[in-house]
């Protein structure tokens, strides 16, 4: 997009705007759309190819109005979501349309809050489980108490801050030679904490540390956690987007034992912060953590349709996922892919102009609609 272009485009944003506050009464209060609605509007999966900005503005009326800010914030984000997921190369349970998942993705704020949701959803999960198991009520303080989690002594300090807010005791585990956590190491610190008498719950992997951009080894720590019981998070916030290339995919193998993924598209991606994609492999064991039900809350399709404030800390939400959806559509898989592969693509030295207008949309959709 030429500076010419881009002029023009941002002319028509902002006249799209003051047709919409000035036709605002003509339009419904309460849409009239079921949940699932946009499914049938939307592929499969985000385009190959690049798409041009006159037809996804176009969508906008189409796909994005006739559910407003609610339910097309939610119905957006979940196939979008599942474009991301698919495009990565996820397992298939993390997808929110598919017939054997029990899982989907949320996009958060940051890897540092999806990492203390992944570890207070696995604390509710172990403290269910140790609850079930003693058969007595038993204050959820004390079985707290007991619960060790695991990371390596690379792993980001966010993993450090969610153990301080939720109480759990956290071990930075040795890594070897290439600043890898192997799974002999995993296996050693849950016997020594088991014989303790404290109960492991929790790996958090990561896939490209800040600090020198080392790898766990997923492939050894998978079968560990499946063996020993473990909620496995794997933090790829930095080197996520590099998944995107079927090659660079190979620190992923053991990738099927995880139970949550996180990555920040605004790294590599081309997305504005904030915008963290986060996936869960059961997203019941996510919603009983986070789940309340209050009156005022409940509506007709409360049963039938996804809650994202059911996933999250935070009750409200912002429009995040408008910025995915325009940036896989604006330069389709194969130009995202030739941006990680460091190949110059002339479409993508002209980003800037579109991030903009896609930006200015998304405040006007999450300041004026939601």
């Amino acid at each position: 997009m030429q500076a010419e272009e881009y002029n023009r485009r941002g002319k028509e944003l902002v006249d799209y705007i003051t047709q919409y506050l000035g036709s605002i009464r003509e339009r419904r209060v309460i849409p009239d759309v079921k949940p699932g609605y946009m499914r049938e509007l939307l592929p499969d999966a985000a385009p190959t190819e690049p798409e041009d900005w006159e037809s996804i503005f176009n969508d906008i009326e189409k796909v994005i109005m006739p559910g407003a800010s609610s339910p097309a914030c939610t119905e957006l984000e979940m196939n979008v979501m599942d474009w991301l997921c698919k495009a990565l190369g996820l397992p298939s349970f993390f997808l929110h349309h598919h017939p054997d998942s029990r899982g989907g993705g949320i996009l958060q704020s940051t890897v540092s809050e999806s990492t203390l949701v992944a570890l207070l959803a696995a604390r509710k999960d172990k403290i269910l489980q140790l609850r079930a198991e003693l058969n007595q009520d038993v204050d959820d303080s004390i079985l707290n108490a007991r619960l060790v989690a695991y990371a390596s002594d690379q792993a980001h300090s966010s993993v450090e801050k969610a153990g301080l807010i939720s109480l759990v005791k956290i071990r930075f585990l040795p890594t070897d030679e290439q600043l890898s956590l192997r799974g002999d190491t995993l296996k050693q610190a849950i016997q020594e904490d088991r014989r303790r008498g404290l109960v492991p719950f929790m790996l958090c992997a990561t896939l490209g540390t800040t600090g020198v951009c080392a790898f766990d080894k997923l492939s050894e720590l998978g079968p560990a956690c499946a063996e020993e019981g473990l909620w496995l998070h794997v933090d790829a916030a930095y080197a996520g987007s590099a998944y995107f290339c079927p090659e660079l995919r190979w620190s992923l193998e053991g990738i099927e034992f995880a139970d949550s993924f996180v990555f920040n598209p605004s790294k590599w991606m081309m997305v504005h912060f904030d915008c963290t994609a986060f996936w869960v492999k059961d997203k019941y064991k996510l919603q009983q953590t986070f789940n309340v039900d209050p009156v005022y809350l409940r509506h007709e399709n409360s049963q039938a349709a996804t809650d994202f404030m059911h996933w999250q800390i935070p009750l409200s939400r912002r429009f995040r996922s408008l910025k995915l959806w325009f940036a896989m559509r604006s330069f389709g898989l194969k130009n995202l892919q030739a941006h990680i592969r460091n190949v110059n693509v002339t479409e993508l030295s002209l980003y800037h102009p579109i991030k903009e207008l896609e930006l200015s949309l998304s405040v006007f959709t999450e300041g004026k609609m939601c």
